[in-house]
């Protein structure tokens, strides 16, 4: 297929949460993450939109929290389908009527037409939403020129509340994803958002010779979407044969009542201190890695051709971080947080959970780093005696 042209998106603006207590995401984001919240919805847009809304951000993430008030809002639509979970991932163009003319052209399903705002100090602010594949998750398109607000209706604290950002949160790096059957989505983000293949690896946890009997494991196959231009990144997961049925890749999407996001991937400055602050605070809790992973890594680090890591793999063994990528001097850092059901004992939380990371000059997914996620998501089901 041809190149297509470019959506002229600039990058990810926001992500927008629809949750059942939005308390609980305050002080999940503000106490346990060190966000910073930066205002909140007008009565008046409560009333119109029937759902409350708390801005929270660190570095360039930006995150929108709902809660339904009443019935008949799109929070309360949406969480009568799933639990908490993503909704709406937000987009800046460079030009909202190429945007809408390409998406048009491709054959998008759109929401709405491009609407259009302007705040008391003139600046303008046009946007439209369309449907995806990615369950009830849709993506919404914005053109700013000089609008202030996040949002409108959105009431900025006159000074922001809670944290400072002490853990050096950067940006997303990437958002995951998970499907029953991807190759739809994939030929979507391919035909109508015009993004380029970038990574894949399948693979199975119990990955066995031949002739040897498989009795346990989660298999998934995986493919990496962007957008070269904006780099902004999908990891998109669907399970592999055998045992579909208990591949975690499906138990997530039967936990999520549908496709859906799985996790975001945000940059951090300093994995090692951030990791060690977050353990002493023990505000968030961390899937666990086996110490077998620590033992066979300096083997590991040489068959990826990197010579030499600035990390102690005690001290990586000590916070549980994972090390990954190839080059002489070119690897990433990695860990995965315990996902919202778990941490809250309530399934209402949702399956899904925050990545930390830090490039030290690989840009990829790393295989090693990838399966041991699934590895380590597998056995916190197997404990639950789900698998």
């Amino acid at each position: 297929m041809a190149k297509l042209e470019s959506l002229g998106i600039k990058g990810l603006e926001s992500v927008h949460w629809y949750v059942s207590d939005l308390e609980r995401s305050r002080r999940f984001y503000v106490n346990g993450l060190d966000f910073t919240e930066r205002g909140v919805s007008s009565p008046e847009v409560e009333a119109k939109g029937k759902q409350k809304s708390a801005v929270f951000q660190a570095g360039q993430i930006v995150l929108v929290v709902s809660q339904p008030v009443g019935e008949g809002g799109r929070a309360w639509r949406y969480l009568r389908k799933h639990p908490d979970g993503v909704g709406t991932l937000n987009f800046q163009v460079e030009d909202i009527e190429k945007t809408f003319r390409l998406l048009e052209e491709r054959g998008a399903t759109f929401i709405n037409d491009i609407e259009r705002y302007t705040d008391d100090k003139g600046g303008k602010l046009a946007q439209f939403s369309i449907t995806t594949p990615f369950g009830d998750t849709t993506f919404r398109f914005i053109q700013r020129d000089g609008y202030q607000p996040l949002f409108p209706g959105f009431v900025a604290h006159p000074e922001p509340r809670g944290g400072s950002n002490r853990y050096g949160f950067s940006h997303v790096d990437h958002i995951t994803t998970n499907f029953q059957t991807m190759k739809p989505m994939l030929l979507w983000m391919e035909h109508v958002m015009g993004f380029e293949k970038f990574w894949e690896v399948q693979f199975h946890t119990d990955d066995v010779k031949a002739q040897q009997k498989r009795s346990h494991g989660s298999g998934l196959r995986s493919e990496v979407m962007w957008d070269p231009a904006s780099r902004v990144k999908f990891a998109n997961n669907e399970p592999l044969r055998p045992f579909f049925k208990a591949s975690q890749v499906n138990l997530f999407n039967e936990d999520n009542r549908g496709d859906g996001v799985q996790h975001l991937a945000l940059i951090v400055k300093d994995i090692l201190t951030t990791v060690r602050e977050m353990r002493d605070s023990k505000a968030v809790n961390f899937m666990p890695t086996p110490g077998a992973y620590y033992d066979a890594l300096p083997e590991h680090i040489q068959k990826l051709g990197i010579k030499k890591i600035d990390e102690d793999v005690e001290v990586l063994r000590d916070l549980q971080v994972l090390v990954d990528g190839g080059g002489e001097h070119s690897y990433m850092l990695q860990i995965f947080m315990q996902d919202g059901a778990g941490l809250y004992k309530d399934q209402k939380a949702g399956p899904f959970f925050y990545e930390l990371i830090q490039r030290k000059g690989d840009q990829g997914f790393g295989f090693g780093n990838f399966r041991a996620l699934f590895e380590s998501i597998e056995r916190a089901q197997q404990a639950e005696g789900r698998v």
